[in-house]
């Protein structure tokens, strides 16, 4: 395989994320032999100096193998998290009435405190709230600027700082925090191919992405809300590089 500049006719790629037990220079050069066109950075995880690492060793088998490799940033998003629980942990009974607010008093299993304001106003009665993975489920009944009310609909154990994940409506926040920010910057900076870009909601999350990037890279859009599905006319309609 070194020194062949045989490129690989097919049109599906293999990605890879690189991780503690996948970044070796064997383990990548293994990857890459074994069909692997991409490898993704996960910036959720690691260090700047980690990802920084394993993308020079990247760019030394491309060298080496005479084939293109395509880097993939893959920006953290938002984390949208609960509080803390006064004994680490409750359970959440199907039917019981369960509050979430901006109170920062740990929870207990009637009501938990939920920092972002911004999912506050986004919501409405009906909206479901998915904790921890989706593993617990709540329907809103009521809600305000710095309270929602909701009934258990899935219950279970839940404990401190798990995730909260709204599917069913669009929130008021950027996809990118100062972390990505930074991160992208970096990634920029050291070459990559592509950015993958978590939490993309409408086209304006894109439009932003691209006003950072420039012609530098690539826009991966990952569809992980529903309402990246509902505007999906919208991102055929414009063009992308």
């Amino acid at each position: 395989m070194r020194g062949s500049t045989h490129r690989r006719r097919r049109s599906a790629r293999i990605v890879a994320t690189l991780g503690p037990s996948s970044s070796s220079e064997e383990a990548m050069r293994t990857l890459f032999a074994t069909g692997v066109d991409v490898f993704r950075l996960n910036f959720s995880h690691g260090t700047q100096a980690d990802h920084a690492a394993r993308l020079k060793f990247i760019r030394t088998l491309e060298r080496e193998s005479g084939r293109p490799i395509g880097v993939l940033l893959d920006l953290q998003g938002p984390k949208l998290r609960l509080g803390t629980f006064a004994e680490g942990k409750a359970q959440l009974v199907v039917g019981e009435r369960f509050r979430l607010d901006l109170d920062k008093t740990p929870g207990d299993a009637r009501r938990a405190p939920l920092p972002h304001p911004e999912i506050f106003a986004a919501l409405k009665a009906g909206t479901d709230l998915l904790l921890d993975d989706g593993k617990i489920r709540l329907r809103v009944d009521s809600c305000a600027a710095d309270h929602a009310e909701t009934t258990v609909a899935v219950g279970g154990p839940i404990s401190d700082r798990k995730g909260v994940n709204v599917p069913g409506v669009v929130l008021p926040i950027s996809p990118l925090t100062a972390k990505d920010r930074a991160d992208l910057a970096f990634g920029l900076e050291q070459g990559v191919d592509w950015v993958a870009l978590s939490f993309v909601q409408r086209p304006e999350d894109i439009v932003e992405a691209r006003a950072l990037i420039g012609d530098r890279a690539w826009i991966m859009a990952k569809l992980e809300k529903p309402a990246a599905i509902d505007h999906l006319a919208s991102f055929h309609s414009r063009r992308w590089r």
